[in-house]
């Protein structure tokens, strides 16, 4: 019998080509400037990464526009820009309140019995980037690991919303709509504003089954070593588990957390 030819593999579409064939150019680009201490030719840069000098002037027009990068102190050379400090050090503080409260989280679980959380923001959502929990929790719907839900909704986007300015508040929800989810959700903007006040006052968030039925959670928030708030703790359990008891712990956790971060009122004597 004949052995069949292999089947050809569907070549990519020349739009899909064209998109790839510009990232490729424009990370060469942003590596070639990472190779230099300082501030680079377009001829440098053109011989550098085989591109042709008007197609280079081109991409680093368009890096310049999105502040990835930078133009010189003299005509016609370019650095690494501003933008590229900014996402790094996102990204750096994301990791490190990862590794400062994955114990502190594990401990809280051991003493609640029910899942723990920790978020962070990401536009006009947060994101879950770790957890805590077993089985016996009881936890009907449990977010995972990379899960996003809208700010109004959680105790922890909560949290991030209170120390907002107002304005930056409204802007919200305008962009938003304050959509719903459950018949409990917040879903105007005067309430929400009282309950971010409340917030502010008592130093934690709670979510009244405005998410989910059935899930509440209380959050408290972890601040970083200038004060800003760049996660949030939360411990989610069934509506009729969860106990006002657990607040101090929360609270002390996410205290705990900070000081790892540096936060100064929290820090160790």
């Amino acid at each position: 019998m004949a052995r069949p030819f292999p089947t050809a593999q569907p070549a990519a579409a020349p739009r899909e080509r064209t998109a790839i064939q510009v990232i490729e150019r424009l990370t060469n680009l942003l590596d070639a400037l990472a190779r230099q201490s300082g501030s680079v030719s377009l001829k440098e840069l053109a011989r550098a990464t085989a591109l042709h000098p008007s197609t280079a002037h081109r991409i680093l027009n368009d890096l310049v526009v999105g502040r990835f990068v930078d133009r010189g102190e003299q005509p016609g050379t370019y650095r690494l820009g501003m933008r590229l400090l900014e996402l790094g050090n996102l990204v750096k503080a994301r990791l490190s309140v990862r590794e400062a409260a994955v114990e502190p989280m594990r401990d809280l679980h051991r003493k609640t019995g029910q899942t723990v959380n920790l978020s962070v923001r990401q536009g006009d959502e947060i994101v879950y980037v770790e957890r805590s929990y077993s089985e016996r929790s009881g936890m009907q719907v449990v977010r995972a690991i990379g899960g996003r839900a809208p700010l109004h909704l959680t105790s922890s986007g909560k949290l991030f919303l209170a120390f907002d300015e107002p304005r930056a508040v409204r802007s919200y929800a305008t962009r938003t709509g304050l959509a719903g989810h459950t018949r409990n959700s917040i879903t105007d903007l005067p309430r929400l504003e009282r309950e971010l006040s409340l917030i502010r006052a008592r130093g934690f968030a709670k979510d009244n089954e405005e998410l989910e039925l059935g899930v509440r959670c209380i959050a408290a928030a972890i601040r970083d070593d200038n004060g800003q708030v760049v996660a949030g703790l939360s411990v989610s359990a069934p509506a009729d588990r969860l106990q006002e008891a657990w607040i101090e712990e929360l609270v002390g956790t996410a205290a705990r957390i900070s000081s790892g971060l540096g936060h100064p009122s929290h820090a160790a004597a």
